[in-house]
């Protein structure tokens, strides 16, 4: 639905015909850049092509012009003419970002700049999770359509902070308490970065390459009335610059928000994962149908979990048996995480509990090869 609700904001359809307001309040899920193909001569509204009315030009909320083709536009404009704004909460992943899009909405088209956001509108990115729902326990093979990965399927289950963004919108409109700050990766902080610049840290961990070749979105010419595509295929120009997350020494990305589980990781969750060499294509990005959807998917790569195993593959990234002294260490620092998060507003007291329990499925999954051998506590 988030594709669905950009082209609904941008086409200004948020007032009726006399003039009042449709809804008070937005919450576009994972569509970052795109807007989707609806109303329009041919449209696919199922359509993931990045060589579509999906991918066009403007990408950002605020006005500004394109320095290529000359086109000045804002995803809102049309509304900001017709009165007050809505409130509108993007939630998005790594995913959109590692899809080629996910910085647009936030930077101009030269990937040189912030944007001032209007402050009817909140940015959250959930670091390190994939478009879709993670799920554990881990797996690389999708059972219901085969698509295989060379890393197991990103585990993040992100629910927890979908529920608070719904419940801060709600609060919004209807008592005008605003909602936590943004938190999206930003150039002027250098929590953003260039993919390639990312993949000098994540391409040290043994084993990992990020895909290739990179998603990009391109500029097109579908002719003179993009609704009414006369040129097809698109006439495509330059390449749209796009940025994503920087990451910290482990691989996980330093912007946005995180679930307590990369405050206090197992893992590197990132929101790619590429092919494996059996379903072909090897080391391009795994973007799945069927059960998933039509979605890219990102990988959990676990930490070593003994200092032996750490010397004895190279890995950069400290073991689990070195970060934390027992289970209940760990859980002790997945539970601040989580009420940190709830002070911050970005979580609800509710879901720390089922957010504690999943961290201990986490552990004793990814660390049970060391507790066959050697019992680290309760």
């Amino acid at each position: 639905s988030g594709r669905f609700l950009r082209p609904f904001l941008y086409q200004g359809l948020n007032y009726d015909e006399t003039g009042r307001v449709v809804f008070d309040g937005f919450m576009p899920h994972v569509a970052g850049g795109k807007r989707g193909e609806f109303n329009q001569r041919f449209a696919q509204p199922s359509s993931q092509a990045s060589r579509s009315a999906n991918s066009l030009f403007p990408f950002s909320d605020i006005e500004q012009t394109d320095p290529e083709t000359g086109q000045t536009d804002g995803l809102l404009c049309r509304l900001a003419a017709l009165g007050p704004l809505p409130k509108v909460i993007y939630t998005y992943t790594s995913s959109e970002y590692w899809a080629g899009h996910g910085s647009l909405p936030h930077t101009t088209v030269a990937g040189d700049q912030d944007f001032e956001l209007p402050e009817e509108v909140r940015i959250y990115v959930f670091s390190g999770t994939q478009h879709g729902l993670g799920s554990f326990p881990l797996t690389s093979l999708d059972p219901v359509d085969g698509y295989r990965g060379a890393h197991s399927f990103n585990g993040l289950d992100y629910r927890p902070l979908l529920r608070a963004a719904l419940v801060g919108l709600d609060r919004w409109v209807t008592a005008g308490a605003a909602p936590p700050p943004s938190q999206y990766p930003k150039i002027a902080d250098a929590t953003a970065m260039t993919p390639e610049t990312a993949a000098k840290t994540l391409e040290a961990i043994p084993g990992v390459r990020i895909p290739q070749p990179l998603r990009r979105f391109t500029r097109l010419d579908l002719g003179p009335d993009p609704g009414v595509p006369t040129t097809t295929p698109a006439k495509t120009g330059g390449i749209f610059p796009y940025l994503v997350s920087a990451v910290d020494q482990d691989g996980n990305e330093t912007a946005g928000v995180p679930m307590p589980f990369v405050s206090a990781p197992l893992a590197t969750h990132t929101g790619w994962n590429v092919r494996h060499s059996t379903i072909g294509g090897e080391g391009q990005i795994l973007s799945t149908g069927g059960s998933s959807g039509g979605t890219i998917r990102g990988a959990t790569i676990p930490f070593p979990a003994t200092k032996e195993e750490r010397k004895a593959s190279g890995d950069p990234r400290a073991s689990i048996e070195e970060r934390y002294a027992s289970r209940s260490h760990y859980l002790d620092l997945t539970r601040e995480a989580a009420l940190r998060l709830i002070d911050q507003g970005y979580m609800l007291e509710e879901d720390v509990e089922p957010v504690v329990a999943q961290a201990a499925q986490h552990y004793d999954l990814l660390r049970a090869q060391v507790e066959e051998t050697q019992p680290v506590g309760d």
